[in-house]
């Protein structure tokens, strides 16, 4: 072999050991691959069809006091981002918790939090879109989304049985109005109760003088309308309706005030009205 030969070998052979060195090198002090366990949301990302805000500390707590959250509940909260509304109802007060979230990598970062905060035996985490899971079973639904958005659950929020409660983060449900609206600093929030659905034509029976015609007219929770006997006919005054309870007063030809309090069970309303100290037991069904 010529010398210049022999010279070309050995400097192939050093530039590749050399470009073998610095590839190994490069490789050996380059950043590690982020994981699934270094995942942090950061305020403000973006999501499916929001961004990630977090509700304050405070105004969780008065969402979820407002609600009445118990132990008997079930809370499912819509977009549950780092987990911390499913997380407060479990731990302060004892609620059973599903969290819906459709980003992977924020479903897995609330797990985690769910396991430090030690409530995984009462809190799940879906990895959903909240239009495609079931949430009927829920008692209360607390949410944390955009207006377009809450005026699309809200036809579903309103199949739901009569007396869940609902609570949303800012933003309301159009026209149908809020039962309490609840404030915490410069954070707000909206409460309602899931009505019964109890427009149209009843008959009253177990008054006095037969049975009375009941005309109910209805806007979610508001209800009007009139009772009618032999021609006569007395409005509802102060007509208040709340999840499946239904009240109202109305005035007969004698001036006496008459207090109507019932409750809807899925085919009929039974309950009292009081008049004069005294309570007679009434049902209220479909003529």
């Amino acid at each position: 072999m010529k010398l210049s030969h022999v010279f070309l070998s050995l400097l192939l052979t050093s530039g590749l050991n050399l470009a073998y060195a610095t590839t190994l090198a490069a490789t050996n002090t380059a950043a590690p691959q982020a994981t699934a366990a270094d995942y942090k949301p950061v305020q403000g990302q973006a999501g499916k069809d929001v961004i990630w805000i977090p509700t304050p500390e405070g105004l969780i707590d008065k969402m979820l006091s407002t609600a009445k959250v118990s132990s008997q509940d079930k809370v499912f909260d819509l977009g549950a981002g780092d987990g911390i509304i499913a997380i407060t109802a479990a731990r302060k007060y004892g609620a059973q918790s599903v969290g819906i979230e459709f980003n992977p990598d924020m479903a897995q970062f609330a797990r985690r939090k769910v396991a430090e905060a030690g409530v995984a035996d009462k809190v799940k985490i879906i990895t959903g879109d909240i239009f495609q899971e079931d949430f009927s079973s829920a008692t209360v639904v607390t949410l944390y989304l955009m207006p377009q958005l809450n005026l699309k659950l809200r036809p579903i929020l309103l199949k739901m049985k009569p007396g869940t409660r609902v609570v949303s983060h800012a933003f309301n449900m159009g026209d149908w109005e809020p039962d309490e609206r609840i404030a915490d600093q410069h954070a707000r929030a909206y409460f309602w109760v899931v009505p019964a659905q109890i427009e149209g034509a009843w008959v009253v029976s177990g008054l006095d003088g037969g049975p009375m015609r009941l005309n109910l007219s209805q806007s979610y929770q508001q209800i009007g309308g009139t009772l009618s006997r032999g021609g006569q006919s007395f409005a509802l005054l102060g007509a208040r309706l709340s999840g499946d309870e239904l009240k109202f007063q109305f005035v007969t030809p004698d001036k006496k005030v008459n207090t109507f309090s019932g409750r809807w069970d899925g085919q009929r309303l039974t309950g009292t009205v009081d008049s004069d100290y005294r309570q007679t037991l009434v049902e209220i069904t479909r003529p």
